[in-house]
């Protein structure tokens, strides 16, 4: 099964967050994430002008309340972020990677690590930078 096909099950309160083993497995599916102090994934996608970022963010809005799992998201020109957590347990845990799955799944043009504004393909995201910016 797909991560994007994969329900977010909702955790409970002292729940564990994801080793660095299971991120190791997890990000390979996940296009572009990078893990910021192995404490949430992080996204940038460009887009080409203001419109096309806010249908991108509504579209998104939609994916997480139908998923009872919400990301943080930023809006601004040709270029929309999330930042995925869980809450509950101030980490990483499996309904974080499901949920950027299913993001991705709606499709965008991600930006380069260092912020510029690339097209990209799936597979493009280079797994061990992402790794890296884990520590």
């Amino acid at each position: 099964m797909e991560l994007s096909d994969e329900r977010c099950v909702p955790c409970r309160d002292g729940a564990p967050t994801l080793t660095s083993e299971d991120l190791e497995t997890l990000l390979p599916n996940l296009d572009g994430w990078q893990v910021v102090d192995h404490h949430h994934f992080h996204k940038l996608w460009s887009f080409p002008d203001f419109q096309s970022a806010l249908d991108w963010i509504n579209r998104a809005g939609a994916v997480c309340e139908e998923a009872g799992h919400h990301a943080d998201f930023s809006l601004g020109g040709g270029r929309a972020e999330a930042a995925i957590y869980t809450h509950k347990v101030d980490g990483l845990t499996r309904a974080d990677a499901v949920l950027a799955a299913k993001l991705d799944a709606i499709g965008a043009t991600p930006a380069t690590s260092n912020g510029d504004y690339a097209a990209a393909s799936p597979g493009s995201g280079s797994e061990s930078e992402a790794l890296s910016s884990m520590v």
